[in-house]
């Protein structure tokens, strides 16, 4: 046999195993190595990785307790993290020097990059519980000598001198928690009603649909403006947190009951459906065990879709002071910092919470994006 005719049969064994991989596979299976073709998808979950880490443990990736302040040391400019210097791997920040204005007499800082700050990583720093249950001190990165003096400020401080970087990991917490919790709930009364309405259909679906159309008709930032500014100003942080996260998500909801309405109205006549009616399934369970898994590759598309609007919606109400007050800690309340024109020429790093919005979004939506394309598996 020549070499041509022994790459021709490689290559329809080669195709015909393929062929029988893509035969016997799951749903899952198709979704998810079509979802691993698309790198940009792939970049974006690295990124939501990086930041959910975050959110299990900001206390470790703080180098400063997020609520202690000190006026004396207001507006401390960035100091950019070095990792090199002239004897090669020594990670270092450069010195902040501050100097009185004898004209308006107020302390103002400069990096001085000619004196260096040595640092160190997986160093101990002031205490802390992970997942509230494990005590340490130990920080990813702070001083070299923890008993030095000196401190480091990677993203500058705040007008009561609070580390930026310390309050970005906090934040970045809230922010993130509440979009998921606020998709969540949205997902929940979303299929719950859209599936209800679309299986029993009659009186039921036609309440339904006119509530869903009674909400989408509202204006949406207003309603929630107006339903954020009615919250008691006395409550706690948390039930702040809990009241907003509930605004969103009944807001949220519409969208969805309405593509699980038409899913489900195309499905309820579909053989497997009425197979698990003579069988003698109950409807909750032809609903919750048969229906809805035909299509959740879709609802989890679609919900990934949903959660950087939730971001922005908080952001949003919290930057104009009607959602998560302080002194908890969002990007939002951090951005409610760089509201006025002297302020952002003063300490332009104040701004960086929008940064990490923006990277948020960004990721969710290339995430999102890559799920939508891989949840019709056999579209190509």
């Amino acid at each position: 046999m020549s070499e041509t005719q022994v790459e021709e049969t490689l290559e329809l064994q080669l195709g015909s195993k393929a062929e029988d991989r893509v035969s016997v596979a799951s749903n899952w299976q198709l979704v998810w190595w079509r979802f691993k073709k698309n790198r940009l998808a792939l970049l974006g979950t690295a990124v939501l990785v990086l930041f959910y880490l975050i959110v299990l443990i900001p206390d470790f990736v703080s180098t400063q307790d997020p609520e202690e302040t000190e006026a004396r040391i207001a507006f401390i400019p960035a100091q950019p993290l070095n990792f090199f210097d002239e004897t090669g791997f020594r990670p270092w920040v450069p010195a902040v020097v501050g100097k009185r204005n004898p004209v308006t007499l107020r302390m103002e800082w400069q990096v001085d990059a000619a004196k260096k700050v040595p640092v160190r990583f997986l160093t101990p720093g002031f205490k802390y519980k992970i997942l509230g249950a494990i005590e340490t001190d130990i920080h990813l990165i702070g001083l070299a000598d923890p008993k030095s003096e000196d401190k480091i400020y990677l993203l500058g401080t705040d007008r009561l001198g609070r580390d930026q970087w310390s309050r970005m990991m906090y934040g970045t917490r809230t922010s993130m928690t509440v979009g998921l919790a606020a998709v969540a709930m949205s997902v929940v009364l979303g299929v719950l009603l859209g599936g209800i309405s679309g299986y029993f259909g009659g009186w039921i679906d036609l309440v339904i649909q006119r509530l869903i159309e009674l909400l989408q008709s509202l204006p949406t930032i207003p309603i929630w403006l107006a339903m954020s500014a009615a919250l008691p100003q006395d409550w706690r942080p948390e039930q702040v947190f809990f009241a907003i996260t509930i605004i969103l998500a009944l807001i949220g909801w519409s969208t969805l009951a309405r593509e699980v309405r038409g899913r489900f109205l195309s499905l309820r006549e579909e053989d497997f459906v009425l197979a698990a009616e003579l069988a003698g399934c109950s409807r909750w369970r032809i609903i919750v065990h048969h229906m809805v898994p035909a299509f959740m590759s879709h609802i989890i598309a679609t919900s990934t879709l949903a959660i950087p609007v939730m971001i922005i919606s908080e952001t949003s109400l919290s930057y104009l002071g009607l959602g998560i007050r302080p002194p908890a800690i969002s990007w939002g309340v951090l951005l409610q910092e760089a509201q006025n024109i002297q302020t952002i020429a003063q300490a332009p790093w104040l701004l960086t919470p929008g940064l990490f919005v923006i990277l948020a979004v960004l990721a969710f939506n290339l995430v999102g994006d890559g799920l939508r394309d891989a949840a019709d598996p056999y579209g190509h």
